[in-house]
């Protein structure tokens, strides 16, 4: 067989070309590993809270908006991290790993050099309860990649993975490369620390969101950085001279799979702040519109935006007109635009549950010189009020750390039947853990 036909993945696992650009990975998995869930207790706790990782590592999931829970429920997918006191370069290893909820279980499937401090590995579940997907390196770039979790299958494929469709038909991102010069945490890490791959001033034709069909192994490119920057507001008079570098972020598909939303970055210069606003489009690239007309992105904060369950609007917070933080919730198309609990002050990482009244988001107090905490909020946007349902210790990176790329967010995802809520926090080793918690009796 020629040679070329093989190559190392990041891990160094053999990679087989078993078709154009398509690459079939041997990875050796761990043997599964029992261990015991854990109740936590305490003061701050008001809801039934379990630690379901280990002790003696540092697990993650991959964001607020990409739930851990498989479709049926009975398996959580998690990040293991090799290290978080500093950042990581190619070389790296994190693992992608499958906890059985039944049987309190952990597995490690697979090795990747394509992770990072915020977002993992990027692991994220398929249709059903047998595909993981998350990215590797594979000649030198980083790729999506399907796991097998009954047989063991790695396969690699030509593009990029950020957001996966519903029905597994294709998954669309920003290169990898390219995520961590406008915020770190987030992409494939450099070859050398600090130096992170860029787009030349302006907004690239060529570059911007690929779109992978998984049936064909094919990429195309969907909408180009300049095809969103044409949507958005023009900058402001004073900026227009200024050098203006546009960039995509995150990616993610609505539960029908029916729309793309995306964050647009522009980097202005040498001046701090990211300028960032939300575009969404469909599947194809087509029909590209900017999601809040009344808001001008210039001097914006991003506010964590996320798909609302009906695939019609999305959540996010926002600095409005009072010059205060609030949730709000808007149309794919821009159409509407509305206040949630305008009593309650917006932040964290919000996001909304099935029936469009409740909404959590994570929020951070410093309790001393070396502790902090995260908290869950829970928002009955129909009250206009608010409760704290639970308080854990997370890790505190100020004056310990240059960037707060260090941080342990709380990511507070969503369980599939919107009844509990997954937090990253940290144990009383001080080792970053998952927790789960019940809601089912508080809303």
């Amino acid at each position: 067989m020629n040679r070329r036909n093989f190559l190392k993945t990041s891990a160094g696992f053999a990679a087989l070309a078993i078709g154009h650009n398509l690459f079939a990975i041997t990875a050796e998995r761990s043997k599964k590993q029992p261990f015991k869930f854990k109740t936590v207790t305490g003061k701050g706790i008001n809801v039934p809270v379990t630690q379901f990782t280990p002790d003696g590592g540092l697990h993650y999931q991959t964001y607020f908006d990409i739930t851990p829970f498989s479709p049926s429920q009975h398996f959580f997918v998690v990040t293991k991290f090799p290290f978080r006191d500093r950042l990581p370069v190619l070389g790296d290893l994190a693992e992608v790993c499958l906890i059985d909820i039944e049987n309190q279980t952990i597995q490690s499937l697979y090795k990747t050099k394509s992770w990072g401090l915020q977002t993992g590995t990027n692991a994220q579940w398929g249709a059903t309860d047998r595909h993981i997907f998350c990215n590797d390196v594979i000649d030198g770039t980083a790729v999506g990649v399907r796991l097998d979790t009954e047989t063991g299958e790695a396969i690699a494929y030509c593009g990029p993975k950020y957001g996966l469709a519903p029905d597994e038909s294709c998954f669309v991102s920003f290169p990898l490369e390219l995520m961590d010069i406008t915020q770190l945490g987030y992409g494939c890490p450099p070859v050398k620390l600090g130096e992170y791959k860029t787009l030349p001033p302006g907004a690239s034709k060529t570059e911007g969101i690929w779109r992978t069909d998984l049936a064909t192994n094919t990429k195309k490119l969907i909408v180009s950085v300049a095809d969103a920057a044409a949507v958005l507001p023009p900058p402001p008079e004073d900026k227009k001279k200024s050098t203006l570098t546009y960039y995509f972020w995150h990616s993610k598909f609505n539960r029908t799979g029916t729309r793309v939303y995306n964050v647009v970055r522009c980097m202005i210069g040498g001046e701090p702040g990211r300028n960032a606003a939300n575009v969404t489009f469909k599947p194809d690239g087509s029909d590209v519109r900017y999601c809040t007309p009344t808001q001008s992105p210039w001097g914006a904060g991003g506010g964590h935006p996320n798909w609302h369950p009906d695939s019609e609007h999305l959540v996010r917070h926002m600095k409005l007109e009072d010059g205060k933080e609030h949730f709000v919730k808007f149309k794919y198309d821009g159409s509407t635009f509305e206040t949630l609990a305008p009593n309650c002050k917006g932040g964290g990482h919000p996001s909304m549950e099935v029936t469009d009244r409740y909404l959590v988001a994570d929020e951070f107090k410093i309790t001393g010189p070396a502790t902090k905490t995260v908290s869950l909020r829970l928002i009955d946007t129909k009250a206009n009020a608010e409760r704290t349902v639970c308080t854990l210790p997370t890790t505190k990176w100020e004056g310990r750390f240059d960037d707060n790329v260090f941080r342990l967010d709380g990511h507070p995802c969503w369980s599939r039947d919107y009844k509990k809520i997954t937090l990253q926090a940290i144990n009383d080793a001080g080792e970053c853990q998952l927790f789960l918690l019940d809601l089912s009796k508080v809303m």
